[in-house]
């Protein structure tokens, strides 16, 4: 079709944009669905099959689905323009399907809904031509009325997978097509109303507001009617207006204002919701035409002295980026995966969305109007791969800039935005679209929207790189700025508000150094949060090649070019199960904070309409991990105020390590948690010192051998080879706990945020001396109780590094373990600084007391918390796509590494140190880059270290581990820890 290469055609009979309201009228169901099973013909193929919709056409068995991320998916395949579709290969699918026109529509205009087909249409109905569409994420919707017969129908879509708009849709995201939205009949009563918007203008002090309703009428008939608009709280009816004989013609448009006394406001806290009617009847015989429904929120978002503000408070978004997605229907996704986010996101204290990068169905949007987020909805436009090539901007044919013939394409697409979504108070923020540069078109789209709409601001991040029209955007945005340059801006005299459109790039193993961003918070009154990078993985289900599901990413389908992981950046797994990263997002995205002190505790009210009331408040005394008593409080701390409580505990007095816990938590089930649900935490630690136990008398015995150094005492036996150079057996009750060599270990297997800063580049002496250690020396050392071995290597770095290990055992099979490293100048700093140890498979079972429950590291720990947890190794490994360095835990008092029978070892420090307990050993993770790649596990891997530096996580593509969560070479480090049977 010629339409596919001319950016100037993008709609052939479409019907205008209208608003996604409910009508019912006469008894009558003015809807027929069209989802499910359609004929379907692939590229022309004589052979027609069957095909479901909604759903993607790759995810289906034809042709497969291509993940680039800014490249445009033909890059080095074909050399094209902008505007220009591939010529050698544009696969397109041909869906048919038959249907009948309900009996009670016969007399009324017959209409189809695509609610979204990617990434263009081409409709005809009983063999004739009806229209064509772009724009993959708004509705295309035609008049079928003149094609039809009287009987049975046919219509025929043809969808290409490429168009001239294919490159306004240049996402960082699976490239696919077909119907993969909601497809559907409609019909309207005689007089219908086609369109309405819904404002309301909130007085000064919030106490009155002015309901405006625009109402646009279609009409078959010339005739007077009544219109009567209703305002419901639940079910109680509290105002109305009617306007009486109004003489009715097409298109004609009618304004409704109406005053309302003390509304309930909407918020994402509060999100209060009325129930407008607008009813339609005749004014003659008084019968009902129409009745129409939208659910609504008075609400006033606003800039106020360069501060954004909902209902006259500062706003602080704790947002996420979110791209519809399930791992077994692409973008098809379902009202249960949109309940699920829901509840996921307002259950882990998130308060906004946005819609990266295209418009949402209309049931999200309702669900985020029921329950409560913030939503920014953007402009189904990208164009990344125009401008920025290998990370570096080169916008010399960069669209739409300032060329005309994208204009009118970019100004409808907004125009669909806003016309479907304008009446959903969760939507506070429109966006241009993401990521397109700047200039001229995307300033019009900006002044375009303002045109229509004065209840919301607008929002591009794009003029960032473009300064040329810097009003195209109501707010400074940034992608992974760095604090300290956000800091820049914010100490420079600036004009407009702070937002992170996207910030702490959660791929893989990431979210490391989240807090500094959220400190920001109450020291910049005009930082007001951001959306972190991403919500959900998007890696599709898939077979390994042993015939199990796994989750796939780029080039796994054989797709070519492809950006691989790039697409897996979520805080939640593409099977919806919750990564580890969630437990330092949830603490740090709350609105209250909570601090504990010896006699008192501080609740930090920093919501905007809650009172703490709301919430019960426990607080728990833990002794060594072990709760010795709990109490529930009821505090009243108003929003945006701080409150102190006295801590009324008994008294305890015995020695040992306390921990006081207050948390908020639900009084009661809601949609998204049960009753007891936690909210936030607080911790405070203290120490009662205990007397010192008595020295043991008897020593060891000691076994000095040629090739081998043995100590034995009760019930334990350990071997140190001499020729290998390390511990090799160390057994209790006569079971053996080594396989392997114990060696000091300086590496971890990398995270995508290593890989993506080059850490194993700078790093990679580190790995060599985890590998490749020379002992030098080894003495033994007999004291009074103890026999002690002490082992010295050389490591092979440049210049050479001196690291010494010792075992001091002891007659009850204690054996005190020591490591020193001998700094030097010269070095980069070291990954982690520890020792591992193979186990034998059975010892599975681990229990800790230290920080947790979910892994943790030194940048990412304000979400944990300090108790006694137990996992086993398996559930251990977290299923980032790529495997890579996981499970870690700090702050460890003591852990136990255990058989189903519950004998093991215990490992315990005077000094709080890390640990992982894993099924694969790091050189077995670092070399897979699948799961399904991991050999069977023969071992429990068991990592105890002093320190593992930070995971980092401002991008995933330099951002280098903030400097105070590295460990520096060039000091000495010295760790100890103990061993014993845990029995």
């Amino acid at each position: 079709m010629k339409n596919l290469h001319d950016p100037k055609v993008f709609k052939i009979n479409r019907l205008s944009a209208h608003s996604d309201h409910k009508y019912k009228g006469k008894n009558i169901e003015w809807k027929k669905d069209l989802n499910g099973i359609w004929e379907f013909s692939y590229c022309d193929s004589p052979n027609w099959s069957k095909i479901e919709v909604p759903g993607h056409i790759e995810l289906q068995g034809y042709g497969k689905p291509q993940y680039v991320n800014t490249m445009y998916p033909w890059d080095g395949l074909e050399t094209l323009e902008p505007g220009e579709v591939p010529k050698q290969f544009n696969p397109f699918g041909t869906y048919k399907k038959e249907f009948k026109v309900p009996k009670d529509w016969k007399k009324n205009p017959v209409y189809i809904s695509f609610q979204g087909v990617e990434s263009c249409i081409e409709l005809y109905c009983n063999g004739e031509f009806v229209g064509y569409s772009e724009d993959s994420f708004t509705p295309s919707e035609f008049e079928l009325t003149k094609y039809l017969k009287s009987d049975k129908n046919e219509i025929l879509v043809k969808v290409y997978k490429w168009c001239s708009g294919s490159w306004l849709e240049d996402q960082d995201f699976w490239r696919f097509s077909g119907i993969f939205r909601d497809v559907y009949l409609y019909s309207t009563p005689e007089v219908h109303v086609k369109d309405m918007f819904l404002t309301s203008d909130l007085s000064s002090n919030f106490k009155k507001a002015t309901l405006k309703n625009i109402l646009k009428l279609q009409s078959l008939m010339s005739k007077k009617i009544d219109v009567l608009m209703e305002v419901w709280d639940n079910k109680e009816l509290i105002c109305n207006i009617v306007e009486k004989n109004i003489e009715i013609e097409d298109n004609l448009k009618i304004e409704l204002i109406k005053k309302i006394d003390s509304p309930k406001l909407w918020s994402a806290e509060k999100p209060n919701l009325y129930l407008i009617k607008v009813i339609l009847s005749d004014s003659n015989s008084g019968e009902v035409i129409e009745e129409t429904e939208q659910k609504f929120g008075f609400r006033k978002f606003e800039i106020e002295d360069k501060i954004m503000k909902i209902n006259g408070k500062r706003i602080v978004f704790k947002g996420v980026n979110r791209h519809e997605f399930n791992c077994d229907r692409g973008r098809a996704v379902t009202e249960e995966d949109m309940l699920w986010d829901i509840k996921f996101l307002k259950a882990n204290n998130f308060n906004a969305v946005r819609t990266s990068h295209y418009p949402n169905q209309t049931r999200w949007y309702e669900l985020c109007d029921e329950y409560g987020l913030y939503v920014i909805d953007e402009v189904n436009l990208e164009t990344h791969g125009t401008w920025q090539i290998l990370g570096q901007p080169c916008p010399e044919k960069v669209i739409p800039n300032n060329n005309p013939e994208w204009l009118e394409n970019i100004i409808d697409r907004a125009k669909s935005m806003f016309e479907k979504d304008k009446n959903h108070p969760s939507i506070i923020i429109w966006s241009c679209g993401n990521e397109s540069f700047g200039g001229e078109n995307l300033y019009k789209m900006s002044e375009f929207l303002k045109s229509l709409d004065s209840t919301r601001v607008i929002h591009y991040e794009g003029v960032f790189w473009d300064r040329r029209y810097d009003k195209t955007s109501d707010m400074e945005s940034r992608m992974y700025a760095k604090v300290y340059e956000i800091e820049k801006y914010l100490n420079e005299t600036p004009e407009k508000p702070f937002v992170l459109c996207e910030y702490s790039h959660a791929m893989g193993n990431s979210n490391g150094g989240l807090h500094k961003y959220t400190e920001l918070e109450e020291k910049y009154p005009m930082y007001q949060g951001g959306f972190i990078w991403d919500y959900i993985d998007q890696a599709l289900r898939k077979k390994d090649p042993f015939g199990n599901d796994y989750l796939a990413f780029g080039g796994d389908f054989g797709d070519r070019p492809t950006d691989y992981n790039f697409c897996v950046n979520g805080l939640v797994y593409a099977d919806r199960k919750v990564s580890p990263k969630v437990q330092e997002v949830k603490q740090l995205f709350s609105d209250y904070k909570i601090q504990v002190k010896d006699r008192y505790f501080v609740i930090d009210n920093q919501s905007l309409f809650t009172n703490v009331s709301e919430y019960d408040v426990k607080v728990k005394v833990l002794k060594n991990g072990v709760e010795k008593y709990s109490e529930i409080l009821e505090c009243d701390v108003k929003p945006l105020s701080k409150k102190e409580f006295k801590l009324a505990i008994p008294k305890m007095d015995e020695s040992g390590e306390y921990t006081v816990e207050v948390s908020l938590n639900l009084k009661e089930d809601r949609f998204y948690a049960n009753k007891g649900h936690e909210i936030c935490f607080g911790q405070n630690i203290y120490v009662i010192k205990q007397e010192k136990s008595q020295e043991l008398e008897e020593k060891p015995i000691l076994i000095n051998g040629g090739f081998n150094i043995g100590i034995k005492g009760k019930n334990f036996h350990l071997v140190f080879s001499k020729a290998y150079g390390g511990l090799i057996s160390l057994k209790y009750s006569d079971k053996e706990f080594i396989e392997g060599v114990v060696l000091p270990n300086f590496w971890r297997a990398g995270t995508d945020n290593d890989r993506g800063n080059k850490m194993p580049f700078r790093y990679a002496q580190w790995k060599i001396a985890s590998l490749y250690p020379k002992m030098v020396n080894v003495e033994v050392v007999e004291g009074k109780n103890y026999v002690e071995i002490i082992s010295k290597y050389e490591l092979p770095t440049n210049p050479v590094t001196d690291c010494i290990v010792s075992y001091r055992a002891f007659s009850d099979g204690k054996i005190d373990v020591g490591m020193e490293y001998i700094g030097v100048e010269g070095l980069s700093e070291m990954p982690l600084m520890g020792m591992s140890y193979k186990i034998p498979q059975e010892f599975s079972e681990i229990k800790w007391y230290g920080m947790g429950p979910e892994e943790n590291y030194i940048d990412r720990v304000h979400g944990a918390r300090l108790g006694i947890f137990e996992t086993d190794v398996y559930k251990n490994l977290s299923q980032y796509v790529i495997p890579q360095e996981c499970g870690n835990r700090i702050g460890i008092r003591w852990v136990e590494v255990k058989n189903k029978a519950g004998f093991g070892m215990k490992i315990s420090g005077e000094i709080p140190f890390e640990f992982s307990g894993l099924p694969y050993t790091v050189s077995e993770i670092e070399t897979a880059y699948h799961h399904y790649e991991l050999p069977k596990s023969h071992c429990t891997a068991l990592n105890i270290n002093k320190v593992q530096m930070g995971i980092g996580g401002d991008d995933s593509w330099g951002a280098e581990t903030h400097k105070e969560y590295l460990i520096p070479s060039n000091k000495n480090i010295i760790f100890r820890y103990t061993i014993q049977s845990n029995m």
